[in-house]
């Protein structure tokens, strides 16, 4: 069983479709993360530059899971914007290999983020720092401060390092988004505007509407306490 097929099952949501967008620029390494994320008997031996997009499917007994690869070559990262809405979560990828164009990489983020289709939005975002086996690449944490990861307070987000080819890092990024997509998804279930709130924002409202004005009044007073 591949790790998206693993990461579908984990989920547990009947007859839920999840949609994840795969973004990055051109040769940072999506299509061959995707690959290797997919059943061994299903992966192909050749990987090719994306052209537009490509879309993965897979299902389990409860879910569909849909992967969106899109081309991140200059003239078609113009398609992005197109699938935000769908987007579920999103998986980001970055050759940690490559310096010279983290600063397109950070712009390209940075458009993604303030995108009215993705910035009141909770989604989650997995980064993969990739391209770690190279001489040249940077660690991790260097990619995070590169990228400016410190500042994105609003949405849930990991970045791990990873070498596609050898499925190296794989499994920790897909893990962090089984358990985050499933946190999200329940907490979504409960409170249908969690997307466009903070978690303690849901929580204040649910107590608002549940406790007389005098018990959420000696709630906040507890909560200021505490902090």
């Amino acid at each position: 069983m591949g790790l998206l097929d693993r990461l579908s099952g984990l989920l547990g949501l009947k007859k839920k479709e999840v949609h994840v967008l795969c973004l990055g620029l051109d040769n940072s390494g999506k299509t061959t993360i995707i690959n290797k994320l997919k059943p061994s008997n299903a992966q192909s031996q050749d990987i090719v530059p994306t052209i537009g997009f490509s879309i993965e499917k897979f299902k389990s007994s409860s879910l569909s899971f849909t992967v969106f690869d899109m081309s991140g070559q200059g003239r078609y990262r113009n398609l992005w914007e197109h699938y935000y809405k769908e987007g579920q979560a999103i998986i980001f990828v970055i050759d940690s290999s490559d310096r010279l164009r983290m600063v397109v990489a950070k712009e390209e983020l940075d458009t993604l983020l303030n995108h009215p289709d993705i910035k009141h939005r909770r989604i989650p975002i997995l980064f993969f720092a990739n391209k770690m086996d190279l001489r040249d690449a940077v660690t991790s944490v260097k990619v995070s401060q590169l990228l400016c990861l410190e500042n994105i307070k609003d949405k849930p987000w990991h970045i791990c390092a990873s070498d596609a080819i050898k499925g190296e890092g794989l499994q920790e990024g897909v893990d962090w988004l089984q358990g985050t997509s499933q946190n999200t998804m329940h907490l979504q279930s409960l409170f249908p505007f969690y997307s466009h709130f903070s978690f303690p924002f849901c929580i204040s409202f649910l107590l608002y509407h549940c406790l007389s004005p005098s018990c959420f009044h000696l709630f906040l007073l507890s909560e200021k306490t505490i902090q």
